[in-house]
């Protein structure tokens, strides 16, 4: 039988506002990357890239669709547990998600972006973790994200490794 407190949080106005902070949340990452990958495309062309890099047009629809997954896992796991570890681990990949760009793109600290990514990857890793446990679809979202930043952090690493 549910709680009150989850109750509160299946029904109402109340889980459309959280679902639109979360959502707010990951367009405020998504914007800090943006605005950082001003001119990117041109950078990444410029770069000497591993055979298998996809081409910098893929990055934005795959991103799109990410984000929209990762805010959802979000809300998924709030209207089971509401704002506790799990979220609070779910800020913490969303952070680290945000500040990854501006170190690539903005500053072309590639080394540094890398060391940056893995701690995301970890940090993904907890909140799948956390997740799991109050919620398998909120988990199970967060999947491709953290496959694609696996991939991602190869790229990365590569780029350094070619670039230095």
């Amino acid at each position: 039988m549910p709680t009150t407190t989850q109750q509160t949080r299946h029904h109402g106005a109340r889980q459309w506002w959280v679902l639109a902070g979360l959502g707010a949340a990951v367009l405020a990452a998504a914007a800090i990357g943006n605005l950082a990958a001003v001119g990117a495309a041109a950078d990444y062309s410029g770069l000497e890239q591993p055979a298998w890099a996809p081409p910098s047009w893929l990055f934005g629809p795959v991103w799109t669709i990410l984000y929209v997954m990762i805010a959802i896992s979000g809300w998924l796991a709030w209207r089971q547990v509401g704002f506790g570890p799990e979220l609070g681990a779910w800020v913490v990949q969303l952070a680290l998600n945000a500040a990854w760009t501006p170190l690539f793109f903005a500053a072309g600290w590639y080394g540094l972006a890398f060391a940056e990514i893995v701690l995301l990857w970890l940090a993904i890793g907890v909140t799948v973790l956390l997740f799991w446990r109050v919620s398998r679809a909120a988990a199970a979202l967060l999947l491709p994200y953290w496959a694609w930043v696996t991939f991602a952090a190869s790229l990365n690493y590569s780029v350094w490794q070619l670039n230095s």
